[in-house]
């Protein structure tokens, strides 16, 4: 996969180029606590929101409580938690992540951040970290369909920035459903991270668990992309 000519880059942010330091999984217990959830449903619902990490944040709120009124409650307070520790420069660039930006702008690759946040939040997380002209594209589920595992967000990163083919597109991320969404895509490159909330074992064990066909590079940090790009 190494060997293969990348025109678009399509990374995640939180864990993966935006270090937050566990602030979503500590906002997503403050939103779920609120509903007072018996411990039991509280536990489950704690475990699903660590396996379906990096997918979007209403789809898991309305897997967790059910009904649309109180998933949109909760995200709208995981919205406002998540605004607040953003505005408080509570969040920060994983280190490299810009000489990465810049490296794949003078090599001429395209860089798309993708997230499953909000575009408000995702946005504000962009002005906070001054990255609007470092980028070249910023996608939320809301803006492509689908959030991951889908391979959505992946595939309108390559069709907006003139990606030749999905050999030419890499997919890097934090979580186990990053992973799968670039072998949905059927990127060059898909890679999983440690910076974020899931460990190698689990990134490595995406294509065995799916049945998709590839095989995901683990990587320390988002820097450790750097030699496969070409």
């Amino acid at each position: 996969m190494s060997q293969r000519r990348i025109s678009v880059a399509c990374l995640d942010m939180a864990g993966t180029t935006v270090r937050d330091d566990g602030i979503v999984m500590a906002t997503f217990t403050d939103a779920i606590t609120s509903f007072n959830l018996p411990v039991a449903e509280f536990v489950t619902a704690m475990k699903y929101v660590r396996a379906t990490m990096g997918q979007s944040k209403i789809e898991v709120f309305r897997h967790i409580l059910g009904s649309e009124g109180a998933a949109q409650a909760a995200n709208a307070a995981f919205e406002a938690h998540y605004a607040a520790a953003v505005s408080g420069g509570e969040v920060a660039a994983i280190p490299g992540a810009e000489a990465l930006f810049a490296h794949c702008r003078s090599a001429g690759i395209k860089v798309c951040l993708s997230t499953g946040f909000s575009p408000a939040t995702r946005d504000a997380i962009i002005a906070e970290l001054g990255w609007g002209s470092l980028v070249d594209l910023v996608l939320s589920p809301a803006d492509a369909g689908r959030g991951r595992p889908w391979p959505d967000m992946p595939l309108i990163a390559l069709l907006r920035l003139g990606g030749g083919s999905v050999h030419e597109l890499a997919v890097v991320g934090d979580t186990t459903s990053d992973v799968e969404s670039g072998l949905r895509a059927g990127a060059g490159i898909v890679a999983g991270v440690l910076t974020g909330e899931s460990t190698r074992a689990e990134l490595e064990a995406v294509p065995s668990q799916t049945g998709l066909p590839g095989s995901p590079l683990i990587l320390d940090s988002i820097t450790g992309l750097l030699p496969h790009l070409s």
